[in-house]
Parts: structure tokens; C-alpha cells; sequence
């Protein structure tokens, strides 16, 4: 199940849908995306969102498949739903469950004012003696990864000036964004084709973690995290286009495929 759950992880962290201004007019949006892990491709995502102006949801749902030794086969499904605010979006609750040969993985969290008020982990994960305790006073000024992806701004520097302070029910961490430059995405083979902001991604573990974790301690020392902006056409939002980022399995690469 942990060869499942990274990469979905990972891929639903770096994947959430970014936010330019709301408006009071509903907006409804479906975006897929190729998921591709040391050359392979292991997944493919689809998000819906939803603002009905004071009031969001996400959704993701993806089929992932196993390839070698590399990730195992099964399905995920990520739910995130809260609040529209003048800061962008705010969880009040998210849900992730995973599912790989008859086995599932639940984790259940609830916020109230960017505060866990209550999480669950179903199987509980082990506490073993290296891994990092969460402390209470880290699980405030917190979002999911869903939702600290979803930001007001426009489409140029500004939107890469961010610190996202994530707690995922099982990790709490930091991505600190920076501006990297203006782009333009040209590729027929994808979603979208115009102009994109790139951003350089710094991961920061806080607690949760496992300190002989390979996976988070090559995360905490890659300066390559870069994430491509895209604007969602003329409704005022802005979701990412491509992601790429080195884990100790080889590059994660996600690409926008089609965008509704």
C-alpha cells in the first residue's frame, strides 16, 4: 500500500487546482492528466472542481498501474470541500482512499478556520521510534493539498510568491513556492497550448514523516520541484499544466491532457 499511496500523494499534492479571483457565477471544471514515474506511466488523474461562489469542491479519482517494483496497481479517490475565501480556498474536510489488491487505505480529516479539529487513519500507520510526532500547535494555519493549491492572483510572478502549509493526515510539510519565469506551453499532445508560469517548489518535512524515509529525506534536498501554471480560459482561475519532480524511483512527471 505504501508503493500505492506515494505516488498518489505526490501526484494530488502537486496536481490541485490553482485559483485566479472568484466570482459570484458558478464555475464547473474537469481537467485530466497523465501521470508518468521513471519513465513509465503509472497513472491517470481526473479532477472536477467546482465554486458555486461561496462554497468549493474537489474531486480526484485516478487508475494506477502497477509497474514493476515500482508503484502498485489500484485506484484513488481524493475529495476536498470548504469554504471560498478572500485568500483563496479553505478545507473543511478531505478525504482520501486508496485501494490495491483487496486492500484499502482510508484517511479522513476535518478543519474549522484552517484548524484540524479531528483526523483518522484507517489501518493506523505505525508510530514506529523514527518517525516524526505531530504536535498540536502544527496543525493550525493548515490546509489539505487539494485545496492549498487553489489561489487568487494572476498569471505572473505573483502567483509563485506562496508558502502552502499542508497537513495531509498522515505529514505535515511545507511547499514554499518561487518564481522561475514566464513560459509557453507549445505541445499539440497536450490539454492546453498558450502562455504558463512556471514556479520552483522547495519541500520542507515538519512532522509525521519517517527521518529513513529515502523518499521524503531525496524530496527535502531536491531544488528541481517545478510546477507550469495554466490559465483556466476566461473564467479567472488558473490550474497547473505540468509538474515535474525527482523521487528516489526516478522523475514524476504530470502533464495536463485535457482541460474542460
Amino acid at each position: 500500500m505504501a508503493r500505492l499511496r506515494l505516488p498518489v500523494l505526490l501526484a494530488a499534492a502537486l496536481l490541485g487546482l490553482g485559483a485566479a479571483p472568484s466570482s459570484a457565477a458558478a464555475t464547473t471544471a474537469t481537467a485530466s492528466y497523465v501521470v508518468n514515474l521513471g519513465g513509465n506511466i503509472i497513472a491517470n488523474a481526473k479532477f472536477r472542481f467546482i465554486d458555486d461562489g461561496s462554497a468549493y469542491s474537489l474531486s480526484l479519482d485516478a487508475n494506477v498501474s502497477g509497474v514493476a517494483q515500482l508503484v502498485a496497481s489500484g485506484i484513488a479517490k481524493v475529495d476536498s470541500s470548504g469554504a471560498i475565501t478572500d485568500d483563496g480556498l479553505r478545507s473543511n474536510s478531505f478525504d482520501l482512499l486508496t485501494r490495491s489488491g483487496g486492500d484499502e487505505f482510508n484517511i479522513r480529516v476535518q478543519y474549522q478556520k484552517a484548524a484540524v479539529t479531528a483526523f483518522v487513519i484507517d489501518p493506523p500507520i505505525a508510530n514506529n521510534i523514527d518517525r516524526i510526532p505531530i504536535e498540536r500547535k502544527q496543525l493550525s494555519g493548515v490546509n489539505d493539498f487539494l485545496a492549498s493549491f487553489i489561489r487568487k492572483g494572476r498569471l505572473d510572478r505573483s502567483l509563485c510568491d506562496y508558502r502552502a502549509k499542508i497537513f495531509t493526515g498522515v505529514e505535515r510539510f511545507d511547499l514554499n513556492f518561487s518564481f522561475a519565469k514566464d513560459d509557453v506551453a507549445t505541445s499539440k499532445r497536450t490539454g492546453y497550448q498558450g502562455p504558463v508560469v512556471l514556479c520552483n517548489i522547495k519541500y520542507k518535512p515538519i512532522a509525521g514523516h519517517y527521518t529513513t524515509s529515502e523518499i521524503t529525506n531525496s524530496l527535502a534536498q531536491d531544488d528541481r520541484i517545478l510546477i507550469w501554471f495554466a490559465p483556466l480560459g476566461d473564467s479567472g482561475y488558473a490550474i497547473p499544466y505540468r509538474v515535474l519532480l525527482t523521487t528516489s524511483m526516478g522523475d514524476l512527471s504530470m502533464v495536463l491532457t485535457s482541460l474542460n
